[in-house]
């Protein structure tokens, strides 16, 4: 039924409800939603590239099912290792420019996050086919330091263990002259709803479906 499967941190409330609406994707319904007028922003436009993933935080990233796996199999895998896992508390989230985008970051300590989103990274690695040669070269095509790409080597994708940085993406590529502007508008719409602290409690596996759009497949208790 789907293509690639990943495993999400994905807010609930007001600021889901938010999220959902900014990005134009409900990644919970599985549905579209109309997109709010913000002056002086191109809201389809900055929310093209990230809007098929819907908001979340990324602790697996999207793989293909390995071959003779089954998708009960990766939901039974997933639930055994949210209950061995404990919730996290983070201080919260703040509206942030990272790296030529804007994107929700955590504050405060976030080393809790770091070794949940190892443990789950390992923790289902059995369930992940190979990666292509025509993957890793897509991957190869931005620069990559020697440490990322023996993880994109060893994991399927450079930017886990070690480069793993916790973050909800809010837009695509932004140009440097306008990254100020989109991230104050931003921080403006979000702080609303922005909780402190944030609770993880759960986590999701998300499915990405024959139109290239990722759906909640099923939410998974920490620690229960």
């Amino acid at each position: 039924m789907y293509d690639r499967y990943a495993v999400y941190v994905t807010p609930r409330g007001g600021l889901a409800k938010t999220g959902a609406a900014w990005l134009g994707w409900d990644l919970a319904a599985g549905r579209r939603v109309a997109q709010p007028e913000v002056p002086g922003l191109d809201a389809s436009a900055l929310t093209q590239t990230p809007r098929k993933y819907g908001l979340h935080g990324t602790l697996k990233p999207p793989f293909h099912l390995a071959q003779g796996r089954s998708e009960a199999e990766l939901q039974a895998a997933l639930s055994a290792l949210c209950r061995d896992l404990a919730p996290i508390a983070l201080e919260g989230l703040e509206v942030a420019e990272m790296s030529g985008f804007v994107a929700l970051r955590p504050i405060g300590d976030k080393h809790g996050l770091a070794t949940m989103a190892a443990r789950i990274v390992e923790g289902l690695d059995a369930f992940r086919a190979p990666s292509t040669a025509a993957e890793v070269a897509r991957r190869r095509a931005a620069p990559l330091t020697p440490e990322q790409d023996r993880l994109l080597r060893r994991w399927g994708y450079p930017y886990v263990m070690g480069a793993f940085r916790f973050h909800m993406t809010l837009t695509g590529p932004v140009p440097p002259q306008e990254l100020g502007p989109v991230r104050a508008a931003l921080a403006e719409m979000f702080a609303p709803v922005l909780p402190q602290p944030f609770a993880v409690e759960d986590l999701v596996l998300a499915g990405q479906g024959a139109d290239g759009m990722f759906r909640q497949i099923s939410r998974h208790r920490l620690g229960t």
